[in-house]
């Protein structure tokens, strides 16, 4: 059995922090995933920054499945950046990359989470909804598309404390 179809069980999982010893597979993964992706230097400087960023892997093989970048400031946290490699997709991997950053920002006492989303990208639409994120406004033109066009974004927020939370 390899190590994609073993990825729903949780035990043969590991988070940890990332590092740029990470970042060759990382950017192996925003290749196949978007096609706009973050450059090295944008994860140097996420690195730098100290933002949250987390790798999960795959305990077996070391193979690295998802990750995810969110910078935390005050009691509001933003996604900036989340990918589940194309190979464990379907897997619930990305739910769970999201969840893990919700339980995190819960238990720092976090108002909010922020995050900006393709208007085209239906398939993380549809995840955040499940997760309970709710649309409060759109940014024209907010990220590059296919020949120099510009794409807009769903701006997301999920409320963390209070009434639903």
């Amino acid at each position: 059995m390899n190590a994609r179809a073993q990825v729903m069980d949780e035990r043969q999982w590991r988070w940890a922090d990332m590092t740029v010893l990470d970042l060759d597979e990382v950017l192996g993964i925003e290749q196949q995933v978007y096609t706009h992706p973050w450059t090295r230097g944008n994860f140097i400087d996420a690195l730098a920054a100290q933002n949250l960023a987390w790798v999960l892997r795959h305990q077996l093989s070391g193979e690295l499945l998802a990750y995810c970048v969110a910078l935390q400031v005050l009691d509001e946290c933003h996604l900036l950046n989340i990918a589940v490699a194309q190979g464990a997709w379907g897997r619930g991997l990305g739910q769970r990359t999201l969840e893990r950053l919700i339980d995190h920002q819960r238990a720092a006492g976090a108002a909010q989470i922020w995050l900006e989303v393709r208007e085209t990208n239906a398939r993380a639409q549809a995840l955040y909804a499940r997760l309970g994120f709710v649309e409060v406004g759109q940014r024209r033109g907010y990220y590059p598309a296919l020949q120099g066009q510009r794409e807009d974004a769903r701006v997301l927020r999920l409320d963390l404390q209070g009434a639903g939370a």
